[in-house]
């Protein structure tokens, strides 16, 4: 997009132009193409192809059940936790600004977030990962500190997971031969969960996107809007309904005939480099069907989607926290701190206790999901504090710091920005 705007720039302003009569044509080109982005061709993808084979698909067993509601940290989570948000602060934070503003990760960033392992986590031992047992509780933890750092650098770190979790839990055993050998090696692939689309009161579980069945396998005809790092990455899961029986997950080369990107800057999540995915007539093999297309495997989908958005949202919200105390703490008003005001201690006080309460609902969905227990209402209802509370403190944020919050030089605008998100997007990571 950045060459041909600078191509269509230098053009505008030749003198052969304004001869050959075309100074409005052009120039409406250069602010469409400002405004819009250009369409461009899917990345330059690998040749994703089994390096083993296996005999059935390797999934991680359930968590052990202790019967106890014990949120404690194991000491590996902990470590964990630690690294994450040790990198968070040291990468993330400083990194968020710019990011926002060229609505890009720094160079080299997505590189070293890789080189953490965040997604070996999620991944069979047998298959080269590091996983023993379903670890979504871990993957909650891991999202809310790197949210803390920056909540739309964070997805643009979690996309390529969310794809190989989809993998390792519903993908058949020549899916996982052919795609999870790339998320453990030391190139991991951008990837990315597709779901969202560009309508209003969008419901995931009715795409507009359409999937008609080939004598070779599947067609694809849609477009799916705010996917994050759109233009980098070579592995999609979309979804997509299927001849009118419901949703279903396709698995989506960047490479394939029909795949187009678009870019797609948007209130947040500036600094996940988001974008439209325009599918037109792609051909996909009968193997690229994830799940088998069973309503129950899209559900489950959703949910733990949901839940990696409680988590971030928990992150940015403590974000938010932790930097508004200081704050009223030293900003001094009528010769006292503005914290000794009552409005004031109340409202972070309120901030404090909103948040504790999304982290308690959501870690406990984490907990029951990665037991193999019912989750469904603990995520609706971990789903909806996110959504009310999360914008709520975020406003909070901004208010707290009066005319500093509506500046750019104090992160909580961004922040707010960001919380917005969390009411509208689906998929895009996944625990």
């Amino acid at each position: 997009m950045g060459w041909g705007l600078s191509a269509l720039t230098r053009l505008a302003g030749s003198k052969v132009v304004d001869r050959a009569g075309l100074r409005k044509p052009i120039e409406s080109l250069v602010t469409a193409g400002t405004r819009n982005g250009f369409r461009v061709a899917g990345a330059a993808t690998r040749s994703f192809k089994s390096v083993q084979k296996l005999g059935k698909p390797a999934r991680l067993a359930p968590a052990g059940d202790t019967g106890l509601f014990d949120l404690t940290p194991s000491e590996d989570q902990q470590l964990i936790v630690e690294t994450v948000t040790e990198f968070a602060a040291e990468q993330l934070r400083p990194a968020a600004a710019d990011a926002d503003a060229k609505l890009e990760a720094p160079e080299g960033l997505l590189t070293r977030a890789a080189e953490l392992g965040i997604s070996l986590v999620g991944i069979p031992e047998e298959l080269g990962g590091v996983g023993t047992e379903r670890s979504v509780v871990t993957n909650a933890l891991v999202a809310e500190a790197l949210a803390h750092g920056d909540l739309g650098l964070a997805v643009a770190v979690l996309a390529p997971s969310a794809v190989s979790t989809a993998l390792v839990s519903w993908g058949d055993e020549q899916q996982q031969a052919d795609y999870l050998p790339a998320f453990v090696g030391e190139n991991v692939p951008a990837a990315a969960l597709a779901l969202q689309e560009q309508k209003a009161l969008y419901d995931p579980f009715k795409p507009a996107t359409k999937a008609r069945r080939t004598p070779k396998g599947y067609q694809l005809d849609g477009v799916k809007s705010l996917v994050p790092r759109a233009a980098q990455a070579e592995l999609f899961i979309v979804s997509a309904d299927l001849e009118g029986r419901g949703p279903a997950l396709f698995l989506v080369e960047s490479s394939n005939a029909g795949v187009t990107i678009e870019a797609e800057p948007a209130m947040g999540l500036r600094g996940a480099a988001t974008g439209k995915l325009h599918l037109e007539h792609v051909n996909l093999p009968a193997g690229a069907l994830l799940g088998g297309g069973k309503l129950d495997v899209f559900t489950d989908l959703v949910r733990l989607s949901r839940l990696g958005w409680a988590a971030l949202a928990a992150g940015t919200a403590k974000a938010v926290l932790d930097y508004v105390v200081p704050y009223v703490n030293e900003r001094v008003a009528f010769g006292e701190p503005i914290s000794h005001r009552q409005a004031v201690a109340f409202s972070v006080a309120d901030i404090a206790i909103e948040l504790e309460g999304l982290r308690l609902v959501t870690l406990r969905a984490a907990a029951r999901a990665e037991q193999g227990k019912s989750y469904a209402r603990e995520v609706a209802l971990a789903r909806k504090l996110a959504m009310d509370k999360g914008m709520q403190i975020g406003s909070a944020g901004v208010q707290l710091l009066g005319g500093h919050g509506f500046v750019k030089e104090h992160p909580v605008e961004r922040w707010y920005r960001d919380l917005r998100a969390i009411g509208v997007m689906e998929g895009a990571v996944l625990l």
